[in-house]
Parts: C-alpha cells; structure tokens; sequence
C-alpha cells in the first residue's frame, strides 16, 4: 500500500472513531456525582511547595493547577473567568496537629469573628480551643486555556490577599454596560481577567501573590455559557470543594518564603 493510501486509510479511521465516539458521548460517567469529583485549586507556589523539586518546571512564583498539575508562568499569568464568590470563615487547628482538614467552615452570616481573640505578636483570630478562624475568600472560575477551552477552578483568598480580593470585588462591581433602561452591573462570568503573581514582603517575610487585571468582555458563546452553568451550579450548592492548609498562598504560620 501506497504512504499516500495509508495516510488516508488513517484518517478515515480517526473521522470514524471520532464520529463513534460523539454518538457514545457520557457513556461510563452516569454513576458519578459531583461528590466523585475534584474542583481543581489554582495555587500560587513557594519555596515550600511540596511541588517545587519534585515536579519538572515547578518553581516559585509559578501557577498551579492543583488536579491537572498544569503549571503556569506567574509572569504571564492565566485568564480566568470569575463565576461565584463565597466568603467563608475556616476553622484550622495549629499547623502539626490535627488532619490538615478544616474543622470547620462557618457561612460569611456566622459570628464566629466575636469568640476569638488575637495573641501577642500574631494577627491570627484564634478560639479559646486553641484552633483559629481564617477569612477565606472563595472564587469560583472559569480558566481558559490558550485554545480558549474553560475549565472550572477555585482561587482561595486569605490573610494578605483578603485585600487583593477587595480590590478584584469592586473591580468587578465597577463594571457596567449601557442597557434600554440605562446602565446596568452585567454579571460577574461577563468579564476575563489575567491573573499574575508578584513578589510582595512585610516585616514578617516575603511571598507571593496576586495581581488582577480586567481583560475585558467575554467575547466567546461557550465559554459565556459554560461560565453561566458553573455559576448556577455553585448557586444551588452542586459544587464540593475540599479545602486542605495547602490551597491559600500563605502557610499557617504567616507568609510563605520565597
């Protein structure tokens, strides 16, 4: 047979195999729940990163998909999506002790801020059991590769980056499009953003950490509707997420080295 003839006998296998397996879409997934799933953590890495050393390319600074182990330039960033955002109040024992799970997480309604107190020297809202609360801001995100393929996500905010959050709130809120009846907040999956990471320092050590930029309108159907469904998804409590110490970009302790 012919290079010319086998090439086309080829594709014509690959053309079928795909149409089969378009017809045979979801075949295999009907047991699963989004209890059988991961929602990937987009998380900044440090110097203390179990990843950095032991994964190729893993440096500080760097992106990083938490499911996929994608890694992203910091410098270069990742485009993003935001479709939900959830405050929560998260309950952690001391670093060393306990699971490395939350013991608790209260809802942003909770009062649980007025039981804890701060220590001498420690910034940290800590319990009379000895644990302590982190304000934890949760956004849930669309990423979008450089073929424009979104995949959802969680961003986890604490401690330094509550005020990055603050920022990237009002910057979504400020937003506004022109409508029949005036202008109007379009919502929050109409826009993209680029996040980066930036080296940032106080006088408790250095780290990295946020930096948002607003990109724009979305511009792409299905990505918009993909965004849409997420959101809607997290509205009426579909979507899990398990938090675990290693999601924020700060250790239990205070910022993360370099």
């Amino acid at each position: 047979m012919a290079k010319n003839e086998l090439a086309e006998k080829k594709a014509s296998t690959a053309l079928a195999m795909i149409g089969d397996m378009e017809q045979d879409a979801g075949i295999g997934f009907e047991g699963m729940t989004q209890d059988d799933y991961a929602l990937p953590f987009l998380r900044l890495l440090t110097s203390t990163s179990p990843e950095v050393g032991e994964v190729d390319g893993a440096l500080p600074g760097m992106i990083m998909n938490s499911v996929t182990g994608e890694l992203y330039d910091g410098k270069s960033g990742i485009t993003v999506v935001p479709c939900a955002y959830v405050r929560q109040y998260i309950e952690w024992a001391p670093r060393g002790q306990g699971s490395g799970a939350p013991v608790h997480i209260y809802a942003a309604t909770s009062d649980i801020l007025s039981q804890t107190h701060k220590e001498p020297g420690d910034n940290k809202d800590y319990l009379d059991n000895g644990n302590y609360i982190e304000t934890t801001a949760n956004y849930y995100v669309m990423a979008v590769s450089d073929d424009g393929v979104p995949s959802p996500a969680l961003i986890a905010m604490k401690s330094t980056q509550l005020k990055k959050s603050r920022k990237w709130n009002s910057m979504m809120q400020s937003v506004k499009e022109q409508g029949k009846n005036g202008l109007f907040t379009p919502p929050i999956f109409s826009q993209m953003y680029k996040l980066t990471s930036v080296a940032e320092s106080n006088d408790k050590g250095k780290w990295y950490g946020w930096d948002v930029e607003r990109l724009g309108a979305v511009d792409n159907a299905d990505i918009y509707a993909a965004a849409k469904s997420f959101a809607q998804s997290v509205s009426a409590g579909d979507v899990k997420v398990k938090h675990d110490g290693a999601e924020g970009t700060e250790t239990s302790n205070g910022p993360n080295p370099f």
